[in-house]
Formats: structure tokens, C-alpha cells, sequence
């Protein structure tokens, strides 16, 4: 009952989000103008069936980096099963599926599956998302600077220029101590596992650099095949852009708008945060001689998640095929399996 709750918490304050990004692009001196070009103006469906495919290659190679983590650590995972239990995280980052998070879900079934690899089952996992995450902020803080974003006026722009040349460094200086012997072993990794709430989050992420240090070529390769998915993503939502009507940002502007969105979108809801900034975003760096009315970016970045369906639609087969696998296995996870337990 409060894993239900907590979805529909969750579904209520995107709704509401929504609701109100749509409500105020619809008023105001624009009016509305971004929604009526999108009912009135042709789309090209040609882009924005490109846009389907280069995304769909973004989330399969999202897997392939996951499957290739996993490998790493000697877990005996197919990759057919690697594809099947990332759908099923795919899947369950969507609304309404967002009850239970989609990481949650494949560390179990990994876990789950591979009962002799729990530990390890999380490990990759979690680096798996922390790879994700910096990368957004690297792609980001490179693309500010390379783009001369950071020039742009506005002490809102110049806070996010510096936010993210700052986080970025931050993550950096971070990742590089975690790797160092005297920060994940001894007293501070025994004292940091035992803090409350987050301990057992940290403790799994010790592990698993532990786990990753002795393998730098596969932690290089993983980064190297997150800045490629991350950089199909924002050529994705490009072609989303280009394929509906009305003036949009260039492409090098996307590199710097959409990671920096998609950091937003990190926050555990289906919908809002993403659509927010990007819509932000939009009207403050529009094309050449163009004018970016508000509501563009919040209809690209509706666009996008109606693709993200579309993407998701492929893995149905997968969670309608094992469904019963999978409530197995949350069951379990209920009732006393501990992400992280020592094997």
C-alpha cells in the first residue's frame, strides 16, 4: 500500500507540473502561439522517425554499457537476459510503472537470477548510473564552454554555467578519491557504511569501486560508450525538434540544453522537471534571427516522452512474458533481500 501511495504521490505531482507548464505557455502575451503551430504547421515524419531510431540506439546502447559492466565483474548474464532485464528498467521508469524505480528492478532480477552475485549484481548498477550521471555533467560543462553558452546574459544562465562547471569538478574530484585504497578501505569506509539512511547506499558504492579499480580499461571503455549514448540522446531530441514545426536551437545548442535538462530529470518523477528546463532553456537561446516561443521546448520534450513510449513498447513482450518473474522477485526483495548482502 505505500509503494502505491508513493506512486500516485508521484504521478499527482507530474500531472500538476505538467498542468502548469502547459497552462503557462498557454497565456501571456504568446498565447499559446508554440501549440497552435504544432496543430496547424506540417511535421516531418521522416525526422521524427529518425529521431525514433537514433533514441532507440541510444537506450540499447544504455544496455550494452550496463551488460558490459556486468560482465566485467564475471556474472554469468547473456546479453539477451542483459536486454531483457533492461527493458524491464526501462519499462518500470515510466508512469505508471514508476512505483517501484527502474535501477531497483534490475539489480534485484540480476540479483535475483544470479544468487551467488548479489553484491556484484548491485555494484554494476550502480556505477552503471553513476557513469550516467557524470557523463550528463561533463557533456554539459564542455558543451558551456565550447558554445560560449556561458556568454549568454542572464544571472540565471551565468548560476547554471557555474553550477555545472562547479558540480562537474566536484564529481571529478570525488570519483578520483573514491579510487584512492585509503578512502574505500579501513576505518572511513567501515564509519561512512554505518551512516544513517544512506549508509547502505555507500557501503554498495564501495564495493563496487573496489570491485572496478583493478579493471581501469573497463571503467575507461564504459566512459567512453556513455559520452557516445549521451551525445545520440541529444541528437534524438534534435531531430524531434527539426521534425515539428516552429524555430528551435541550433544543434550545438542541444548539447548544452538537453544533459542539462536531463540532470533535472534525474529526480525520481515520470514527468515535469525535464520538461521545465528544457522549455526555460529554449527561449533563451533561440536560432539566428528567430524567435522561440514559449511552449516550444515543452512541446519538443513532449515529443520526446511519447518516443520514449514508443521505445518502451519493444520491451512489453519482455515484462508481459515474465511478469510473473518479476513480482517473484520484488516479492523477495520485500521480504528480506538486502541489495548489497555480502555473498
Amino acid at each position: 500500500m505505500k509503494k502505491i501511495l508513493l506512486g500516485l504521490l508521484k504521478i499527482s505531482i507530474s500531472a500538476g507540473l505538467i498542468a502548469y507548464l502547459v497552462w503557462n505557455a498557454t497565456h501571456g502575451e504568446e498565447g499559446g502561439k508554440a501549440f497552435a503551430t504544432l496543430r496547424d504547421q506540417p511535421k516531418d515524419w521522416w525526422l521524427l522517425l529518425a529521431a525514433w531510431a537514433v533514441s532507440t540506439l541510444a537506450v540499447l546502447m544504455t544496455f550494452v554499457r550496463w551488460w558490459y559492466l556486468v560482465r566485467a565483474l564475471e556474472i554469468p548474464c547473456r546479453f539477451r537476459d542483459a536486454l531483457r532485464i533492461g527493458f524491464w528498467g526501462y519499462l518500470f521508469n515510466l508512469a505508471p510503472l514508476g512505483i517501484v524505480g527502474g535501477d531497483l528492478v534490475k539489480a534485484v532480477m540480476l540479483a535475483h537470477e544470479h544468487k551467488n552475485f548479489r553484491t556484484k549484481a548491485v555494484a554494476s548498477v550502480l556505477v552503471d548510473r553513476l557513469l550516467g550521471l557524470y557523463f550528463l555533467f561533463v557533456l554539459s560543462a564542455a558543451a558551456i564552454f565550447l558554445t560560449g553558452f556561458w556568454r549568454i546574459p542572464g544571472k540565471n544562465i551565468a548560476l547554471i554555467c557555474w553550477c555545472t562547471y562547479a558540480l562537474t569538478a566536484l564529481g571529478t574530484v570525488g570519483i578520483g578519491l573514491m579510487f584512492l585504497p585509503g578512502i574505500t578501505e579501513g576505518r572511513l569506509a567501515r564509519a561512512l557504511g554505518r551512516l544513517p539512511r544512506i549508509g547502505s547506499i555507500v557501503e554498495n558504492l564501495i564495493d563496487a569501486v573496489r570491485m572496478y579499480r583493478k579493471r581501469p580499461g573497463v571503467l575507461l571503455l564504459a566512459s567512453l560508450l556513455s559520452l557516445i549514448l549521451q551525445g545520440l540522446f541529444v541528437v534524438g531530441l534534435y531531430l524531434i525538434a527539426r521534425g515539428l514545426p516552429g524555430n528551435v536551437p541550433t544543434l550545438a545548442m542541444h548539447f548544452v540544453l538537453v544533459p542539462l535538462s536531463s540532470i533535472a530529470g534525474v529526480l525520481p518523477l515520470p514527468l515535469g522537471p525535464f520538461e521545465g528546463v528544457l522549455d526555460y532553456l529554449y527561449t533563451k537561446v533561440p536560432p539566428p534571427g528567430a524567435i522561440v516561443y514559449k511552449g516550444q521546448g515543452l512541446v519538443v520534450a513532449l515529443a520526446y516522452r511519447i518516443i520514449t513510449l514508443l521505445i518502451a513498447a519493444l520491451g512489453i513482450y519482455y515484462y508481459f512474458g515474465y511478469r510473473r518473474e518479476v513480482k517473484e522477485a520484488i516479492h523477495e526483495e520485500d521480504h528480506g533481500l538486502r541489495i548489497g548482502a555480502k555473498e
